[in-house]
């Protein structure tokens, strides 16, 4: 449904309530700017009460507001420009601080929620039988790629993150990946033709792709032989990503796990280096 919302409103307006007509009205004409406020809000726009408008979303097939918010939201994340973004942020939040938190504990819950243990098994077990790892992100993703990046070249030598300098060099990095190699491909709103085009070519080569991304109507998820999904609604012009972290660090603790003892001689001849060249500073005893 969250592909066909506003065709369903717009297939419905004859039979709904006067009420109800407001409500569409208004999501059909500001949609970019609906799917970011609060039930509470929307009915104040629509000159209808609160309560009207938790029953519309309900009598329109969605377990209550949120599900019909959140339908709104994936139809339109990959559509918004920053400005526009930007502006539908403004109704969003007047107190800052603790809405952006309180919005960022919400997206754990949900991804708690909705979490496939079964398919993240299957993620970690593809992982640990690679012939190599290859880890995408670009634009914002990349800051994510390179935290996965950090902690997994930690645990086995078989792991290379694709700097995404430029798209042909993207390609030459590639070039030895073949049957056997996994791409974990990281993606999120607005989806990054970059980072389709070179999981296409990952595809072309053999190598099997894992998704990190929001939803199954990401690009990279239907692409992908196995995904991990964590959800990243955008906050102003900024993505954020504490919920796919949280998904990554389960990622790395699982891997951990998996690699065992090596994992404990490999941080134990660090620890000879890191003490032996001074890389961390100590606090001065006191």
């Amino acid at each position: 449904m969250a592909k066909n919302i506003l065709n369903c409103l717009e297939r419905g307006m004859s039979g709904f309530s006067k009420g109800q007509k407001r409500i569409a009205s208004y999501i059909l004409e500001n949609y970019d700017k609906a799917a970011f406020m609060t039930a509470s809000r929307l009915g104040i726009l629509a000159g209808v009460s609160e309560s009207t408008v938790v029953r519309f979303a309900s009598e329109l097939g969605y377990d209550g507001y949120p599900s019909m918010q959140r339908a709104l939201q994936d139809m339109i994340r990959s559509r918004l420009t920053s400005t526009q973004r930007i502006q539908a942020a403004g109704d969003m939040y007047q107190n800052v601080l603790p809405a952006v938190i309180q919005s960022d504990i919400d997206k754990l819950r949900q991804m708690l929620s909705q979490a496939r243990q079964g398919e993240f098994d299957r993620v970690v077990d593809k992982i640990m039988t690679s012939r190599h790892v290859y880890i995408l992100g670009v634009r914002s993703s990349s800051f994510v790629a390179g935290y996965l990046h950090f902690y997994m070249h930690l645990l086995s030598e078989n792991v290379t993150l694709i700097q995404s300098n430029a798209a042909g060099e993207m390609f030459e990095q590639m070039l030895r990946m073949g049957s056997g190699d996994v791409l974990i491909a990281i993606s999120f709103p607005r989806y990054s033709k970059v980072t389709i085009n070179t999981v296409k070519f990952a595809r072309d080569r053999g190598a099997e792709i894992i998704a990190i991304t929001d939803n199954e109507l990401s690009p990279v998820y239907q692409l992908s032989q196995a995904a991990l999904l964590a959800p990243c609604e955008m906050i102003s012009f900024v993505d954020s990503m504490v919920a796919p972290l949280s998904l990554i660090n389960a990622l790395l603790v699982a891997l951990s796990n998996r690699y065992g003892a090596d994992v404990s001689a490999t941080f134990a001849e660090l620890e000879d280096i890191w003490n032996e060249y001074g890389v961390f500073g100590k606090m001065d005893d006191e």
